[in-house]
């Protein structure tokens, strides 16, 4: 019998960035999750701020040489890799001169929020699923973590539906208190579209604020975790009302076999 597969997409993971509640779940879930005889993949944005010498990222260029079009403009996707020796893992960096060179994550030095965040998000989002095609590797359940990740049940549910790496993928979002008050502005879905999209699909997401996010991104999900304690509670409260299996808070210690469980659950229904 197989190994299960679970895929990892994450907007934050120590030590590449500070630790937060979130960074430690990327760090250390994937693995225990591995200890616990699943097969693994993770991945995160290359941001400035990951130091590539200290990290050791390398360029994996069996990879690297895709574009990924926004917005009708061609960016060339890169693709590093590091290794967490005592994790025995490694992880996935998507990266972009444009996108992904600014030693900050959303926000500049003056706390303004990127105006490209909703060409990033689109961005990332889409790297991740080309590298994942790219590798040949099916994942069983997609985990996403932080709104930065929020488009990937969107593109799964429909630019990948029919391939058949990710047909039957179950997608379990986890939610945390990562909002932000602006918008990703009036021209978002020109930055999500993808040539031989249906465009209406793509109407939802007009000034798309994070709870608009969200909601949308729960829409197209399978399965919903409480990631932290304090949540938006228009998130959570669309969250539990969607019906989905649900998985409340579990706290920063001793999750990991109520999340394997919930895993088997989600990939059995």
């Amino acid at each position: 019998m197989s190994k299960k597969r679970v895929l990892y997409v994450s907007q934050e993971i120590t030590p590449y960035l500070p630790e937060t509640h979130m960074s430690r779940t990327g760090r250390f879930l994937p693995q225990k999750i591995q200890e616990k005889g699943k097969e693994i993949r993770t991945f995160m944005p290359r941001y400035g701020l990951v130091n590539e010498r200290r990290n050791q990222l390398h360029e994996v260029i069996r990879l690297s040489g895709m574009n990924i079009i926004v917005d009708e403009i061609d960016y060339p996707l890169i693709i590093k890799v590091a290794s967490i020796q005592q994790a025995r893992m490694q992880v996935y960096f998507i990266d972009n001169e444009d996108y992904f060179k600014r030693k900050f994550l959303f926000r500049d030095a003056d706390g303004k929020f990127f105006e490209d965040n909703n060409e990033r998000t689109a961005f990332f989002a889409r790297g991740v699923l080309e590298t994942v095609k790219k590798l040949g590797w099916g994942p069983d359940i997609i985990h996403i973590h932080g709104w930065f990740t929020a488009l990937i049940p969107f593109y799964v549910k429909t630019l990948y539906k029919d391939n058949p790496l990710f047909s039957d993928s179950k997608i379990v979002i986890s939610l945390y208190n990562d909002g932000f008050e602006e918008t990703l502005g009036e021209n978002f879905p020109n930055k999500m579209f993808v040539k031989g999209m249906d465009k209406s699909l793509l109407e939802k997401y007009n000034n798309a604020d994070y709870v608009t996010l969200m909601k949308n991104a729960i829409d197209n999900a399978d399965a919903l975790i409480a990631g932290e304690k304090e949540l938006n509670q228009e998130v959570l409260d669309y969250a539990k009302a969607s019906g989905k299996p649900f998985l409340d808070y579990q706290g920063e210690d001793d999750y990991f076999d109520t999340y394997n469980e919930f895993y088997d659950k989600i990939i059995e229904e």
